[in-house]
């Protein structure tokens, strides 16, 4: 059975570009930004890992991760932060939100971002910055 990772960006050539490149090994859902996210997650869905932007309309990716990483339902399940901004992400991003494996700059390298995911979602690594 198929890993599930959940995108979070409201940019959809972004999403698109992400369930591309992750569509062939893992089961995506996307969400154009957190309200639609915690509205899934609501439903009793969980997934494996979590992929997403900072800045979004609605919750951004700050709030989703704060309300993340403070939920006993949702406080395990890994993320992955994408930005376009990683000059506006502090240092200590990482080790303030428990659930943050790894912080990425977009424009990304695809054979990267696989290669991440497969380690977290495998367990492999505890902690990534790139």
């Amino acid at each position: 059975m198929k890993k599930t990772i959940l995108i979070i960006d409201d940019s959809l050539p972004i999403r698109y570009l992400l369930e591309a490149i992750l569509g062939h090994q893992y089961t995506v859902v996307s969400a154009q930004d957190g309200l639609a996210a915690m509205s899934w997650l609501s439903k009793g869905s969980t997934p494996d890992l979590i992929i997403t932007d900072l800045h979004m309309p609605n919750i951004d990716g700050w709030e989703l991760l704060a309300h993340l990483s403070a939920s006993y339902l949702y406080k395990d399940i890994p993320a992955i932060v994408i930005t376009g901004a990683l000059e506006s992400v502090p240092d200590d991003f990482v080790g303030k939100y428990n659930n943050v494996h790894a912080v990425i700059q977009k424009p990304f390298d695809p054979a990267n971002l696989l290669q991440q995911v497969g380690e977290i979602i495998n367990g492999e690594l505890a902690t990534i910055n790139s």
